[in-house]
């Protein structure tokens, strides 16, 4: 991480945005040597990466490098339950929600922390409803058990504040994500699972403490989860692939001692309009390498 604080200024589409002097979106501009990254022992092994060549493509803020590398990233999620009325009051059509449970969907809220990645360290908290995959027909518990299977699930994010400026600008003006600029705290140890965030007047807005299950150590790219958001971009659907390749990690079904706390603020508000309740399942990533792809729109039949 860049720990003398002194910034400079880049341009991204018609923004300027402040990045930390001498980070990797100052040297790299998103086009990393990856040589140059390997050096980096923050990085860790990165041969994961060398497999997926980026490219500069047009995007709605003139060419981009894509996709976007995130070379060390932890996070610590909870799935829980609501009821499908509420659920389709957020969700714009076509969309549907999975309902695995007669009545109920799935949300999940998510802290992330980036440590080393191309637009330099930051934080990020996420909550979604779980959705169907497009054009998907049959039971909806099958659906489930074949994105448990095939580790990839569909999601409609509708928020996802950021602690960075050039991650807010990346994700809304690049995604037209719904991102927006506010404290976040992750810390995520063999022990302990810690992660808070503010609101815009510096008060917490939720908090989550929880004991970090038995972490499991996996072989690189023996376990690949994805996830695909799917979103409006200019009026139009887009679908965005994540793709995690998981090292280390942990679950615990039917949590007894996770203490998420909603404290009032805007993500506090869209649980509570979300209803969602029961925590189903934690999952806790302690050490993650993600690659962000740009949106594409989606085919619907």
């Amino acid at each position: 991480m860049n720990t003398n604080k002194q910034f400079t200024e880049v341009k991204f589409g018609q923004q300027i945005v402040k990045v930390p002097q001498g980070g990797y979106y100052d040297r790299f501009r998103m086009n990393p040597n990856l040589d140059e990254v390997a050096q980096d022992p923050a990085a860790g092994n990165i041969d994961f990466f060398r497999k997926i060549p980026k490219k500069l493509v047009e995007s709605r803020v003139g060419p981009v490098w894509a996709p976007n590398f995130y070379y060390r990233t932890a996070n610590v999620q909870v799935l829980m339950l609501a009821p499908i009325q509420q659920l389709r009051k957020k969700l714009p059509a076509p969309l549907e929600v999975l309902e695995p449970f007669p009545g109920y969907g799935l949300v999940a809220l998510t802290f992330f922390t980036y440590s080393v990645c191309d637009n330099d360290p930051y934080n990020e908290a996420s909550v979604a409803i779980v959705v169907r995959k497009p054009n998907a027909h049959g039971p909806h518990v099958l659906e489930l058990m074949n994105a448990i299977r095939k580790r990839h699930f569909y999601a409609h994010v509708l928020a996802l504040p950021v602690d960075t400026e050039i991650a807010r600008v990346r994700g809304v003006y690049g995604y037209q994500l719904p991102k927006w600029l506010t404290e976040i705290n992750v810390d995520i140890n063999s022990t302990e699972v810690k992660a808070n965030l503010t609101d815009t007047t510096g008060k917490v807005d939720l908090s989550l403490v929880a004991p970090t299950p038995t972490l499991m150590q996996v072989p690189s790219e023996s376990r690949i989860n994805k996830a695909t958001m799917l979103h409006m971009v200019d009026d139009v659907w887009h679908q965005t692939l994540v793709e995690s390749n998981t090292l280390s990690f942990a679950q615990k079904l039917l949590p007894r001692k996770v203490k998420l706390v909603r404290h009032g603020g805007p993500l506090s508000q869209l649980l509570d309009e979300l209803g969602a309740s029961t925590i189903l399942r934690l999952d806790v990533v302690k050490d993650a390498q993600v690659v962000l792809n740009l949106p594409r729109p989606l085919k619907t039949k």
